[in-house]
């Protein structure tokens, strides 16, 4: 059987899908991937993008890290493409019960998903390191500080609830992940590498037959998975829900 027609075939079949997903997801978007050539890793910076946004350079350099990261890590006019848009559908259809996602950009909630579970945070949500008030992406995107770095009507700092290099992941979402993972009938896989941990581990928890790897380029896990479907996230998911 052709490839695209089994994973039309198999969500048919199946109550109980997870997507687990990674930059490629955004990328049809226009929002770059890390690693792409045209993504953070390649852009001109006093810094390799690995340090700026790291822990320890948020708290010792926050006016670079707030330059880099309104720069490039904040696309506000990106749109939900076909995949999103087609995994909401499956949502809403029953079939899909959770998104996980390794992107901070929050298109998959603009797409209309309920269950989304962000391992990296998200960059609508911002929070004052002082006093714990809420700030909105618009907020950030609003303030005109002459330093450019956003601070709480109490004077705080104001921080982005993302995780950096050197933090732990939040291991409530991480714990429902795994949860979701386990009990799924089918495991959607699309547009990560699976090389960066701890959230590539996730897999491992996957105990049915039903496992597919979409992505543009070869991935470490492409011979565990039971179906494997090389091309654009957003025609392969959208053909198959048909949006």
């Amino acid at each position: 059987m052709e490839a695209q027609e089994q994973l039309k075939q198999w969500i048919s079949e199946s109550s109980r899908i997870v997507f687990f997903g990674g930059a490629g997801m955004s990328t049809e978007s226009g929002i770059p991937d890390f690693r792409g050539v045209d993504g953070l890793y390649h852009q001109q910076y006093q810094y390799p993008p690995e340090t700026i946004i790291s822990h320890s350079f948020y708290r010792q350099n926050p006016q670079e890290f707030y330059r880099f990261y309104k720069n490039r890590m904040l696309f506000p006019e990106a749109e939900p493409n076909r995949a999103h848009l087609a995994l909401a559908k499956l949502e809403a259809e029953g079939k899909l019960k959770a998104v996980i996602t390794q992107n901070i950009d929050g298109l998959h909630q603009a797409a209309g998903s309920k269950e989304v579970l962000e391992l990296h945070g998200s960059v609508h949500r911002n929070y004052c390191t002082r006093c714990g008030k809420f700030y909105s992406l618009e907020d950030i995107l609003n303030m005109d500080e002459p330093d450019g770095i956003p601070r709480c009507s109490c004077g705080g700092t104001i921080k982005p609830d993302v995780v950096l290099y050197e933090e732990s992941l939040d291991q409530e979402v991480l714990s429902r992940s795994v949860a979701y993972i386990t009990r799924a009938d089918m495991l959607i896989v699309g547009g990560t590498s699976l090389t960066v941990y701890p959230a590539a581990g996730l897999i491992d928890y996957y105990r049915g037959k039903r496992m597919v790897l979409i992505n543009k380029t070869v991935t470490p896990m492409d011979g565990r998975a039971d179906l494997v479907i090389s091309g654009q996230l957003g025609e392969v998911l959208g053909d198959a829900a048909g949006v």
